[in-house]
């Protein structure tokens, strides 16, 4: 009988993986954001340093991964196993940043939720004892995205309203048994939901459903409710995705209120900078949780948080095909203070 799974779909940790360093890295639009002061290295060089957007993605997420390990206070060679994945095709974003980092390497593809979902696969390989030290790392680039789901920037085309902003960054996080926190201590996977968008420029309306399916069925499995979070973060509905994710809990007579904030809104000013609807991308909820999230937990400014990142399923052959825009979302419960 699997014994940490709590009603029909989430899982408890009571051994509670603790973080054990995290780290992240971002452009020059972020770094002139709100959050500028969380982030541990800003890069006004789009390319850092690289010949082409996918290798400066991949210097990007190596970046953060080195950082990860020397916050942690440990060498490559500690960490038993990585899960990492980002949304250009084959994933040669991390493939290529983390190829030499030694670990055993488990590919993953969440689209914009794959920081959730790496984050849980790693904690739960630690909780159940497969690995002493596991590592979660992602990364996305506003130019390899524009390159590869929509046309060539250089086309100049015009980008809609409920469009949002891939962020340049990445992020990545090192757990291990025993540490002083923050702490791992339910994950909630989420099943895809597909709620018939069709329009590439939308994903928060694609992905809105599916960050409703996956935070009822955390707050019904544990019993809990909004009011047992000092924080909520989806990751990245954007504004629309907010907004409508909002509605759909007011169906049922919940109100997430204050509590309730998505990455995409956080990472830009929505008045100062252009960026529609918001910020988007694996590096978008990556960089916001490895920074500003987790600093927020540490220094106790929240005693407990939960971060559920979405994902829009979508490829550039599926959008060609007409197909609609399947959404998913990972839940991952972080506090502070140790246990259940």
């Amino acid at each position: 009988m699997a014994d940490k799974k709590m009603g029909g779909r989430s899982l408890c940790l009571p051994g509670t993986p603790s973080f054990l360093g995290y780290a992240n890295c971002v452009g020059g639009k972020e770094g002139e954001g709100p959050l500028k002061e969380s982030f541990d290295r800003i890069s006004t060089d789009p390319f850092f340093g690289e010949k082409s957007w996918e290798k400066a993605e991949s210097a990007m997420v190596k970046i953060a991964y080195d950082g990860a390990l020397d916050k942690a206070g440990l060498s490559p060679s500690a960490v038993d196993m990585l899960f990492a994945g980002d949304l250009l095709n084959q994933c040669i974003g991390t493939t290529f940043g983390l190829k030499e980092s030694g670990a055993a390497h488990f590919g993953v593809y969440g689209a914009c939720s794959t920081m959730a979902e790496s984050l849980a696969l790693a904690a739960l390989m630690v909780e159940g004892g497969f690995a002493d030290v596991a590592a979660a790392a992602t990364c996305s680039h506003f130019a390899t995205a524009e390159r590869q789901f929509r046309s060539p920037m250089e086309y100049g085309g015009q980008r809609t309203p409920t469009a949002q902003w891939t962020v340049t960054g990445a992020g990545a996080v090192i757990l291990g048994r025993e540490g002083s926190g923050p702490y791992v201590t339910h994950v909630t996977p989420g099943v895809i939901v597909d709620a018939g968008v069709t329009d590439a420029n939308n994903m928060g309306a694609a992905m809105a459903p599916a960050a409703y399916d996956t935070l009822s069925r955390h707050f019904t499995d544990l019993g809990r409710s909004p009011g047992d979070y000092d924080l909520i973060v989806t990751g990245d509905l954007g504004e629309l995705g907010s907004r409508l994710l909002r509605e759909l809990f007011q169906k049922d007579g919940v109100e997430l209120g204050s509590r309730y904030t998505d990455c995409g809104l956080l990472i830009f000013d929505q008045e100062k900078q252009d960026v529609h609807a918001g910020g988007s991308g694996c590096g978008c909820s990556a960089s916001v949780l490895t920074g500003y999230l987790l600093n927020g937990v540490r220094s106790g400014k929240w005693k407990r948080i939960l971060f559920a990142a979405t994902g829009a399923l979508m490829s550039t052959t599926s959008s060609q095909q007409g197909d609609s825009i399947p959404g998913i979302c990972c839940a991952v419960a972080i506090q502070k203070e140790k246990g259940v």
